[in-house]
């Protein structure tokens, strides 16, 4: 696997523990300055043991210009099974504790323009869409954010409350107004473009709304959506348009896999779809779209693909690689 290669070396500054989520505030090591962002961006953290893991930059008060950022923020969630990059920074990322890092890199933007959106965020899920709160009052755009949670476990809200105002409903599930109705949330915003992001479940149950309500939806998944069968269950041939290589991907290969074998470097990181590092550029074919990023709308354009999951839907594919 070609992992994203570390260019930075952050330290922690600061961290701060509510509930099962621990917020750091990470500043580069040697006092430069760091890389600018947008509000959805993401970091790769490279762990000791080389895990590398992907996180939401959150914003906030404190950090500077997302242009010219002072410090970064994030936040991880402490999971019973997590996969060892949370456990670890949950327990090792304390003030003065080195990580390396690699972007920010951004697949989950802020729909562009001037129209309402809707920001539907769940416990861990409210990280990518603070920014974009933050986005769109400064630019004067009609928003909502709601937040779905239990009370002490979610980080941010005093923060949010002094911000946004009315603009914020908080949804705690163990309290008296229970969890949202999201189908009504949706339909009473026909014209907003809804961000969310949250469990599976939760994103299952936005997707249903806006799909009942023809609502534009963007989403992030922090963990693979569930997949059908494969378009073309059989082998098809892969043309890798600069390595000028053309290879045959079997019905258990994945176009990575082939693209490994023959010495095509491919960057890439969570392998499961939901990241976005390993995008590639499609010239010709139909693809079997297996991610977790792209909108209906970006998977019938058919431009791109993200190769660590998606195969060919057809008996030959062209990629850019």
């Amino acid at each position: 696997m070609n992992a994203p290669t570390p260019d930075l070396t952050l330290q922690v500054v600061g961290r701060e523990d509510v509930g099962d989520t621990v917020v750091l505030e990470l500043a580069a090591a040697d006092g430069g300055a760091l890389p600018g962002w947008q509000p959805g961006a993401h970091v790769d953290l490279v762990l000791p043991d080389g895990l590398v893991r992907q996180y939401s930059l959150c914003g906030g008060p404190d950090q500077g210009p997302l242009e010219a950022p002072t410090t970064w923020r994030l936040a991880v969630l402490r999971e019973a099974e997590s996969r060892g990059g949370s456990s670890w920074l949950a327990e090792h990322a304390v003030p003065g504790t080195t990580l390396a890092a690699a972007g920010p890199r951004t697949h989950f933007a802020l729909e562009r323009g001037e129209g309402p959106v809707l920001l539907l965020a769940a416990g861990i899920g409210l990280t990518p869409l603070l920014p974009m709160a933050d986005a769109a009052l400064a630019a004067g755009r009609e928003y909502a954010l709601h937040v779905v949670g239990r009370e002490g476990r979610l980080p941010f809200l005093d923060e949010l409350a002094a911000r946004h105002g009315e603009h914020l409903v908080v949804h705690l599930t163990d309290g008296p107004g229970g969890r949202p109705d999201l189908a009504a949330l949706v339909e009473a915003a026909p014209r907003a473009v809804v961000h969310a992001c949250g469990p599976a479940g939760f994103l299952e149950s936005v997707e249903a709304a806006c799909t009942a309500a023809g609502s534009h939806l963007r989403v992030e998944h922090f963990v693979p959506e569930e997949q059908g069968d494969v378009v073309w269950d059989g082998a098809f041939e892969v043309e890798f348009a600069l390595s000028g290589v053309t290879a045959t991907v079997g019905p258990d290969q994945g176009i990575l896999d082939v693209a490994e074998e023959n010495g095509i470097f491919v960057l890439t990181s969570c392998q499961e779809g939901t990241c976005g590092t390993c995008e590639t550029v499609v010239l010709e074919g139909d693809v079997d779209h297996r991610d977790s990023i792209l909108t209906p709308a970006e998977r019938e354009h058919g431009d791109r693909m993200y190769v660590c999951v998606s195969r060919a839907a057809c008996p030959k594919i062209k990629v850019e690689l």
